[in-house]
């Protein structure tokens, strides 16, 4: 597998779910560096009616696929997030639809990675998209 420099992860800045993403993202991908983009429950703030912090998000991305050139990212909910406080079920839709935000950005992502980090810390794929539909992503 070529190893990848740097990958993005858009994540909660809640500590307790820094490590098992940092690590899913850097045995998934073989990375080097993951360029973290934190917010307090960031999968309902790209989601929201925010436009400043979206722009300022995405802003966040470009600098980690212009300068760094990163090809993959992921978007992470968690159990007991105090950002967004909802259901395990809620938080996987939003992530869906986060997903679907990052894709629309059209940024030429490899793979764009949905994940929820659950009670023990452990990540969970909601969904992964590559940029070739025909290519079916392993879990």
């Amino acid at each position: 597998m070529v190893k990848n420099e740097f990958v993005t992860a858009i994540n909660c800045m809640d500590g307790r779910v820094q490590e098992p993403v940092l690590n899913w993202m850097k045995q998934r991908y073989n990375a080097l560096y993951v360029d973290m983009i934190t917010e307090a429950g960031p999968n309902k703030l790209l989601r929201s009616d925010n436009k400043v912090l979206i722009e300022n998000i995405y802003d966040r991305v470009r600098v980690s696929t212009d300068r760094h050139g990163s090809q993959y990212i992921a978007i992470a909910g968690h159990h007991d997030c105090a950002g967004y406080p909802v259901s395990a079920e809620k938080k996987k839709g939003k992530i869906l639809d986060s997903v679907e935000l990052i894709e629309s950005w059209d940024l030429g992502f490899k793979e764009i990675a949905g994940l929820y980090i659950n009670d023990k810390w452990e990540v969970e794929i909601v969904c992964i998209k590559t940029a070739d539909p025909a290519v079916e992503a392993e879990a």
